[in-house]
Order: structure tokens, then C-alpha cells, then sequence
């Protein structure tokens, strides 16, 4: 089963709320919520990767120093296994802006399970939510 890498964030607000992103129509799991992020090319790092999709995706700046490394998830899907790693971010330059046609939704931690998510970002909840 092939393996795909694909970083995720956690962006933090002042306010201790996270960004969700919406799976627009037309891609896999249209409609599901998820963390923001992207596949890891090859020769790419996960931060480098991050950082890269949070410019393309939601037209924010952020670095290598403001990505901490809190968690990850590994989950096997029908076609391929995803191996995800979950970093927190609270740093960033600019207003997150839907690019690619998601919507967007600052979420409190406690109110995470109310939005419908893909299975591997679901472990992922009860970490954050102890974390925060």
C-alpha cells in the first residue's frame, strides 16, 4: 500500500481557537473539515511543505522556528496509508483568506467534534484539546 505524507497545523488565534478549512466540491472528501496543509513533494520537508501550502492555500507567511511538532496521525485508507504530522502554529504574518474555494471557520477546541472531519484527522482532536 502506498504511503502518502501530508503535514498539517494547528493555526492557533490569540483568542485559542483553530482554523478548519473545508473540503471544497469537487476534491476527495468534499465537504469534510480538516486542518490545513498539504502533501509533502519529494525532497521537501513537513515544515517546508506548511509553509508552502499556507501561502498557496490561505495567503499567510509563517517560518520553520513558529511550526512546533505536536502530534501526528497514521491512518489507512482504502487506497494508501496516510502518515500526517500535526504541528501548532501561533505565529503568522497576514489575514487567512480561502484561495482554493474553502471556506474557513475559527474553531474552539471543545466544539472540534461538532465538525465532520476525515478519519485521520479525528485522533487528532482529543490531543488538542488536552493540549490547549
Amino acid at each position: 500500500m502506498k504511503i502518502v505524507l501530508v503535514s498539517a497545523v494547528a493555526l492557533i488565534d490569540p483568542e485559542g481557537r483553530i482554523l478548519l478549512t473545508r473540503r471544497p466540491e469537487g476534491k476527495t472528501m468534499a465537504g469534510l473539515w480538516e486542518f490545513p496543509g498539504g502533501k509533502v513533494d519529494p525532497g521537501e520537508t513537513p515544515e517546508a511543505a506548511l509553509i508552502r501550502e499556507l501561502h498557496e492555500e490561505l495567503g499567510i507567511e509563517t517560518w520553520d522556528s513558529c511550526l512546533a511538532p505536536l502530534s501526528f496521525a497514521s491512518h489507512a485508507y482504502e487506497d494508501f496509508h496516510l502518515l500526517m504530522p500535526l504541528f501548532a502554529c501561533r505565529k503568522w504574518q497576514g489575514t487567512a483568506q480561502p484561495r482554493e474555494g474553502q471556506a474557513l471557520k475559527w474553531v474552539r477546541v471543545a466544539d472540534l467534534r461538532s465538525y465532520p472531519m476525515p478519519p485521520a484527522d479525528l485522533p487528532l482532536i482529543p490531543v488538542l484539546r488536552d493540549w490547549l
